[in-house]
């Protein structure tokens, strides 16, 4: 398995080549040069494994430069009850992603019982034990510099703490996250963790993440990596899911392998809904791939119109959604890659659009594809229905859900086919959210009991301007 760039500059490389960076050399995103292909009996052969072994199944179909032993002791390392015991149930932990029934077939499924309560930790503690076992194969080093709207922050930092030969630059944006967030990401006190709160909003922090990555005089003297969302082991690690979840309904419904389950999925940076793009296009039998947004609708205009506009910092708006609270979809470039037949030309010539402050707009047949062959579907929730969808289903089925996972539950609404299961993937744990539940719910909600008063923790973090130059200079200021 090689991987090539979405924008045609980088010659194929292995996975644990372009494991440790973001983007390529040209500026795109690595990308495999052809997605694994499963029959109908691999499927039926993957129908009843357990997440470890399932997660092997799928990741080393990507990776086949590590050896099949570690690769699978890595997995099994990371995929526990005692990582992932957070949830609501208990006696599910070994689940790692069990499901929770709404009504009929429409189910959520598990994604935030991680240490850090969200999604983002599926794939983010996996990737911290690949990084700590490449560098250690390679003898190097690396420096990760990130950019977080709420979640991945956290999750990365959980998962690279205290990590050999790794350090953490995260950038947030200043006064924008839900205060669990930003304790559980300011509180940590580890060496290798470095927080810098930056003026203005994600889509400034991403900005200056991939301004970083764009100086490769820079890049290459300081070893520069990436964990964000445009991190390909994140991708591959979140495709995994998306098998569990589809084999988890199919038994639960009494389908059989190979009829169709839709996904709706929340979603700001393309990157959660992109791994089931994959899936899919690995030959996972899903039907509809719902887009979740929230007031910042710029994919729900793409899938619904075809032209891709993101927004300025003015007209990005600040929700209490707020890990969606993004105008650029990173990940976009992947799926738009094989919706245009992998022309990297054309790819880079629609993406130097969007760099230059534009957008683009599909051809009508390539909108057609996008949404009936590749079955995207979006829809778009503003605060009072959030509100009012959290209330919803805590009144109807006892399940408290996050404001993401509330729009999740409109958008899935809106486009369920009551003939096939739907399945809406967490976003987080209610928990991280504290203010919006009690306006929704008139009560607080439920809290792991190891994060109690998270909140009152001492916390180190820089504020900084929105400046790369800034923030190269701190970084080399910190490695001094």
């Amino acid at each position: 398995m090689k991987y090539i760039s979405t924008r045609g500059g980088m010659n194929a490389q292995a996975f644990s080549d372009i494991l440790l960076g973001g983007l390529a050399p040209d500026g795109g995103l690595s990308i495999p040069e052809q997605y694994p292909q499963l029959s109908q009996a691999d499927l039926e052969s993957m129908a009843t494994l357990n997440y470890r072994d399932l997660a092997f199944a799928v990741i080393s179909r990507f990776v086949d430069d590590i050896p099949s032993d570690d690769l699978k002791a890595l997995i099994n390392k990371t995929y526990t009850a005692e990582v992932y015991c957070n949830g609501r149930s208990k006696n599910q932990a070994d689940h790692i992603t069990p499901l929770i029934k709404l009504d009929g077939s429409l189910y959520i499924q598990e994604l935030s019982n991680g240490p850090t309560l969200a999604f983002k930790d599926m794939a983010m503690q996996l990737l911290g034990n690949l990084f700590e076992y490449v560098l250690d194969k390679k003898g190097e080093q690396i420096n990760i510099v990130g950019a977080t709207s709420g979640d991945t922050g956290s999750a990365a930092e959980y998962a690279m703490r205290g990590k050999r030969g790794v350090n953490v630059f995260m950038l947030s944006p200043f006064g924008k996250m839900s205060p669990f967030q930003r304790a559980q990401m300011f509180s940590l006190q580890d060496d290798n963790i470095f927080n810098l709160s930056v003026h203005g909003f994600f889509d400034a922090c991403q900005d200056i993440v991939k301004d970083v990555n764009k100086d490769a005089e820079f890049k290459a003297q300081y070893k520069i990596g990436a964990v964000n969302s445009i991190n390909w082991g994140r991708i591959v690690a979140q495709v995994v899911y998306y098998f569990k979840g589809y084999f988890a309904i199919i038994l639960a419904t009494g389908k059989k392998v190979g009829d169709k389950v839709d996904f709706c999925v929340p979603s700001g940076n393309f990157g959660n809904i992109c791994a089931g793009h994959i899936a899919r296009q690995m030959g996972l039998p899903i039907g509809q791939l719902i887009v979740a947004t929230n007031e910042n609708d710029v994919l729900d205009e793409f899938f619904k119109t075809g032209g891709y506009h993101p927004r300025d910092v003015a007209n990005t708006f600040e929700t209490t959604s707020p890990s969606m609270d993004i105008s650029k979809a990173s990940n976009l470039e992947r799926f738009v890659f094989d919706l245009i037949g992998r022309d990297s030309a054309r790819l880079a010539a629609l993406w130097t659009e969007v760099e230059s402050g534009g957008g683009f707009d599909l051809s009508p047949a390539e909108l057609a594809l996008m949404q009936e062959g590749y079955g995207f579907k979006s829809s778009t929730s503003n605060h009072s229905e959030r509100i009012a969808h959290i209330r919803e289903v805590f009144e109807k089925y006892g399940v408290q859900i996050d404001p993401h996972t509330a729009d999740g539950f409109k958008a899935a609404k809106a486009h369920r086919n009551l003939a096939v299961p739907m399945l809406i993937m967490e976003t987080a744990l209610p928990a991280k959210f504290e203010d919006t539940m009690l306006e929704a719910l008139k009560q607080a909600p439920f809290r792991p009991k190891g994060l109690a008063g998270l909140e009152a923790l001492p916390q180190r973090f820089d504020a900084i301007d929105a400046d790369a130059n800034l923030v190269k200079h701190y970084i080399v200021e910190h490695l001094a």
